[in-house]
């Protein structure tokens, strides 16, 4: 099953996705059973970012090609950070990049766990069966900020800067699959979405060490390679079983 938000009327409306049409529901499936009560053409659908999460987790660097890559040492055990919900946004709405910002401004394809039961001192069986569904992610950053800044409160949280979307996909083997970074059609990374130090299992598990997870809360994955991003492109991140989540990039002030 599929489910998203869309925006009906200027109003965020849960809906479970189909074909064509999206189903409207008249609440959230993270907190029961929801009616149906419309439907929308999904090709003219406003997509939403698919959940507002209570708390925002991103991995760091979990990926054994990537960690090499940045001379990093390999982790030894599952630690996360936060990240802000006013950096998110939905699937085709715009990635905007600050006047301000010069040098590497880089897109990161990331699988989403999203959270569906609360959750304290979970085994690794139980923190699998707390897996609601799963989403895409594209963890937008600003380098020249992130060195300059004693934390990443611009680097990683800047409004948009963090794509989520388009829905969340309740029946996949997400790990099974493999993640694909195109920019303007043409790919730039492509690897296995479940080839990660720790999966995201384990990151449950050792966050419920002394955190209570709750539903809608998100958890970004981390990802194997980035690449350069510039106004006019349009990033798309496709994981399979998944989907497709898409932005076009802009400057800031730039309407068009």
């Amino acid at each position: 099953m599929r489910y998203a938000r869309v925006s009906v009327g200027g109003r965020a409306v849960w809906g479970r996705v189909g074909e064509e049409d999206i189903e409207l529901l008249t609440g959230s499936p993270l907190e029961g059973d929801p009616e149906v009560i419309g439907g929308v053409p999904r090709a003219t659908a406003v997509w939403l970012p698919p959940v507002v999460p209570p708390v925002f987790y991103a991995v760091g660097m979990n990926y054994p090609r990537h960690i090499e890559h940045v001379g990093a040492a390999t982790p030894d055990r599952p630690e996360v950070g936060y990240r802000a919900n006013n950096a998110l946004t939905g699937h085709g709405w715009p990635i905007v990049k600050p006047a301000e910002v010069e040098g590497r401004f880089e897109a990161e394809p990331e699988l989403v766990a999203v959270i569906g039961r609360t959750l304290r001192h979970a085994s690794y069986d139980e923190a699998r069966k707390s897996v609601f569904g799963w989403t895409i992610g594209n963890d937008v950053s600003a380098r020249t900020w992130q060195h300059e800044d004693r934390t990443f409160w611009r680097s990683k949280n800047s409004d948009t800067f963090k794509p989520m979307g388009p829905w969340i996909e309740t029946d996949v083997n997400a790990l099974a699959q493999t993640t694909t970074l195109r920019v303007n059609g043409e790919v730039r990374a492509a690897f296995p979405t479940g080839d990660m130090v720790f999966d995201p299992f384990d990151y449950i598990v050792e966050i419920t060490r002394h955190i209570t997870l709750h539903p809608g809360d998100v958890l970004w994955m981390g990802a194997e390679s980035t690449c350069q991003i510039e106004p006019s492109d349009t990033v798309d991140v496709e994981i399979s079983g998944i989907g497709v989540l898409s932005n076009p990039v802009q400057r800031e002030g730039n309407r068009a």
